[in-house]
C-alpha cells in the first residue's frame, strides 16, 4: 500500500477537523452518543477527501526489447570495429 502524500494528510485532517466543528455547530448535540456518530462521520469524510486528492501517477515499467543473440545493439555497431577494419589496421 503506497505511502499518502502531504497533500492527501492535509486536505484529510481539515476535512475531518472542519466538518466536525461544522456538525456539531449545526446539530446542537449534547450527548456523547450523538458526538461519536459526528466524529464518526467526520473521519469517513476526511478518508473520502483524502482519496480524492490526485496521487502522484506512477512509473510503469518499461518492456525491453527481445534480444537476439549474436545481434549487436546500435551503441554496439558504432563502437565496435568491423572484420575489415580489424584485419586491414
Amino acid at each position: 500500500m503506497p505511502r499518502p502524500t502531504p497533500a492527501q494528510i492535509a486536505y484529510g485532517s481539515a476535512t475531518v477537523v472542519f466538518s466536525t466543528l461544522v456538525m456539531l455547530l449545526l446539530s446542537q448535540e449534547r450527548s456523547g452518543f450523538g458526538a461519536a456518530v459526528v466524529a464518526l462521520t467526520a473521519l469517513v469524510l476526511g478518508l473520502l477527501a483524502a482519496f480524492a486528492v490526485a496521487a502522484p501517477p506512477r512509473r510503469r515499467h518499461t518492456r525491453t526489447a527481445v534480444r537476439i543473440p549474436g545481434q549487436r545493439t546500435p551503441s554496439q555497431t558504432a563502437a565496435a570495429p568491423t572484420v575489415s577494419e580489424s584485419l586491414h589496421g
